[in-house]
């Protein structure tokens, strides 16, 4: 059976919230706006272009975004840690002779500046992608199942044709990723390798 796995990056495997909220601060400094960092990060999911937009006029969105992407490599990529559960939920799948992929909404070079600087063991980074445009990267992966922590990631799940699991670690609780479709509904990562050994064995049973 299919055992490898996709993962969302921001608030799935890695907690970026402190590196985001710095970013945005040094943004606000330089462009004489105030973005309040606090809120944008219990939000996090969206594309950047559209977190900006509700704080910019739309004329100026883009040159925020080439900014923003400027400044992030010093300033957030070195602060983010990783998720509770993070490397032992890769371990798992790797255990199992699965393979891993990233999909996230964050840009390929500061995903893939992330994934280096925590460590995590990765086969494939697929950045600049939210909701079902991530599902193209997850069905050529042939990932079995698809990890986020947004009601977007059902959406990616669904159109990659895998399994959505979604933790409840970014802005929304159990019981709201349930109500909006996940097939598995866990607290964090470190309840996936118990649920992941699990379901492997139901499915060898098929």
């Amino acid at each position: 059976m299919a055992t490898s796995v996709g993962f969302d990056l921001d608030m799935t495997l890695a907690d970026t919230r402190s590196g985001i909220a710095a970013v945005y601060d040094q943004l606000s400094v330089r462009l004489g706006v105030v973005f309040d960092s606090a809120a944008i990060v219990r939000r996090l999911g969206p594309p950047l272009e559209m977190e900006l937009a509700n704080w910019l006029p739309a004329g100026e969105v883009a040159a925020a975004a080439d900014l923003y992407r400027e400044i992030y490599p010093d300033v957030g990529v070195p602060v983010h840690t990783a998720m509770a559960g993070a490397y032992d939920a890769i371990a798992a799948v790797r255990a199992a002779g699965g393979r891993v992929i990233v999909v996230t909404g964050k840009n390929r070079r500061d995903a893939i500046g992330t994934v280096d600087v925590l460590g995590l063991s990765v086969d494939e980074v697929v950045g600049s992608v939210f909701g079902a445009a991530k599902g193209t990267a997850l069905a050529r992966f042939g990932a079995a199942a698809y990890v986020g922590d947004h009601v977007a990631d059902i959406e990616a799940a669904r159109a990659g044709g895998a399994v959505s699991v979604t933790v409840a670690t970014g802005p929304y609780t159990v019981g709201e990723l349930r109500d909006h479709g996940a097939d598995v509904a866990l607290g964090d990562l470190t309840e996936f390798g118990a649920w992941f050994a699990g379901w492997r064995e139901r499915e060898e049973l098929r």
